[in-house]
């Protein structure tokens, strides 16, 4: 039988890091199946990535197109952390200024396939002219992107088209099975701001939307172990090929300046904490808390009297900045660390003296913690993570710190009682144990690399399927 032709795969993230890094993981396990990748950013965020494995560089092209400058967007924002949330519908801008650049990129290399993401929607005609192959690749888990309006149902077919924040605090009509996953009030009031049109001049729903239906696959960060009937569901709501790409946990070998000292300074410390005494807090690159939720945080660890490692990455962007309590530092010296550069997530993780993981929910994060078995303390703040939650609660892997339903506020002393329950209490000894369930299949190399042969065979064997019919 004849080998597969070797492809040329360009892929085409959104301009953030949580979506970045996924796209780059899986660009090289494309290409350790001998396939060449052209992975596409700008300037300043492709030199913010990770190095590539030697053994990969032949195979892997970083190709940098310059972000067009943009009113009322900083120089130097190539990113959404780079600017305050506000600002992101600038970036849209900026973003769709690139598909000028793109098409002729595309028009000059003609690969395979283009793996992109939700937010160029003008994508689907210049890949149909050109004969290029699309795969939607969804940084979004299977749950979550099942909740939101199939594109192969028409509105009558949805029955009640949800018009208000309301229709989101249930679960929706189409899903056959069991299931609580829905928004609550304050987290469905937020996510109604994606089907306005903002400064770009489209929704980000519509984005979404256009891409969906404008693809010839979808590649999700999942597996099948992990959320199956969700996999099945959306081909069936979407009448499309749903391809699980496995979790694409971070290559472990991929170093920063300076990271062992880093380590070194902080492994010091862990090795001095009890086994699974540790709650390790981490609210990822994107969230920022209001200064009076950061308080009830701040007040909250305090009151759990647990011992703590604070991931707190100071963000450089102007006005964006929340101060600790007046003399939280001080008082809690003996027993935590605030840690303001850059530390190494998965270390801390896999370190023994972790026991829970207060997370923002998400996916990238959770599924780092499932790697080592870590129960988690759920804190939700933006898009779907409030729907990872649920999800995952369904699943007995963790809490939610409670909250107010109407504005999303929550009080020390929930937090306090949550990490505590998590963490140490004999009741909440189910979430730890079901935690560490969760790494038979978070864990499991095997089932990674399984993930990818099934989704590398597909583009093999569909590179050539004429595009359009």
């Amino acid at each position: 039988m004849a080998e597969p032709k070797k492809l040329h795969i360009a892929m085409f993230p959104w301009l953030a890091f949580g979506h970045i890094i996924p796209f780059f993981e899986l660009g090289k396990l494309i290409a350790r199946k001998g396939h060449r990748i052209s992975f596409i950013s700008t300037p300043r965020n492709i030199e913010r990535l990770p190095k590539i494995p030697p053994h990969l560089t032949p195979l892997i092209t970083l190709v940098k197109l310059p972000l067009p400058r943009v009113k009322n967007l900083p120089e130097n924002a190539e990113a959404t952390m780079d600017i305050p949330h506000h600002i992101i519908p600038y970036l849209k801008i900026a973003h769709d200024g690139l598909q000028e650049p793109l098409s002729h990129f595309l028009e000059n290399s003609l690969p395979d396939w283009i793996i992109h993401d939700f937010a160029p929607y003008w994508l689907p005609p210049i890949a149909t002219k050109l004969r290029i192959s699309m795969a939607f690749f969804s940084i979004f888990n299977a749950s979550s992107l099942s909740f939101f309006v199939p594109t192969k149902l028409s509105i009558t077919e949805v029955q009640e088209p949800r018009s208000e924040p309301e229709h989101f605090i249930v679960p929706p009509k189409w899903v056959p099975f069991p299931s609580k996953i829905a928004f609550r009030l304050f987290e469905a009031k937020k996510f109604f701001d994606h089907y306005d049109e903002n400064a770009s001049g489209v929704s980000d729903m519509f984005r979404l939307m256009t891409v969906m239906s404008g693809t010839q696959a979808f590649a999700i960060k999942t597996c099948m172990e992990a959320e199956g009937e969700w996999v099945k569901l959306l081909g069936e709501l979407h009448n499309m090929p749903v391809i699980p790409v496995g979790l694409l946990p971070p290559s472990a070998q991929e170093r920063v300046e300076n990271e062992d000292s880093t380590w070194d300074t902080i492994v010091e410390w862990l090795n001095k904490q009890e086994k699974e005494s540790v709650v390790y807090i981490a609210l990822g690159s994107e969230i920022q808390p209001s200064q009076e939720d950061f308080t009830e945080l701040a007040l909250g660890l305090e009151q759990s009297g647990l011992s703590f490692f604070w991931a707190l990455r100071k963000r450089s962007v102007a006005g964006d900045s929340v101060e600790l309590p007046e003399g939280f530092e001080e008082r809690t010296k003996d027993r935590g660390i605030v840690w303001t550069g850059w530390a190494p997530q998965l270390k801390i993780l896999a370190h023994e003296s972790v026991g829970g993981f207060l997370t923002h929910c998400g996916w990238s994060s959770v599924t780092e913690a499932f790697q080592f078995g870590r129960a988690l303390v759920m804190l939700p703040f933006l898009g779907d993570q409030g729907l990872i939650a649920r999800f995952l609660e369904e699943k007995q892997t963790g809490i939610e710190v409670p909250r107010n339903e109407q504005d999303g506020s929550f009080t020390r002393d929930s937090v306090a009682e949550t990490l505590r329950l998590v963490v140490k209490d004999e009741k909440g000894k189910i979430y730890r144990y079901k935690a560490k369930e969760m790494a038979n299949v978070f864990g499991n190399r095997d089932i990674q690399y399984r993930c990818i042969d099934k989704f590398v065979e597909f583009l093999e064997h569909r590179s050539n399927v004429t595009i359009g019919n």
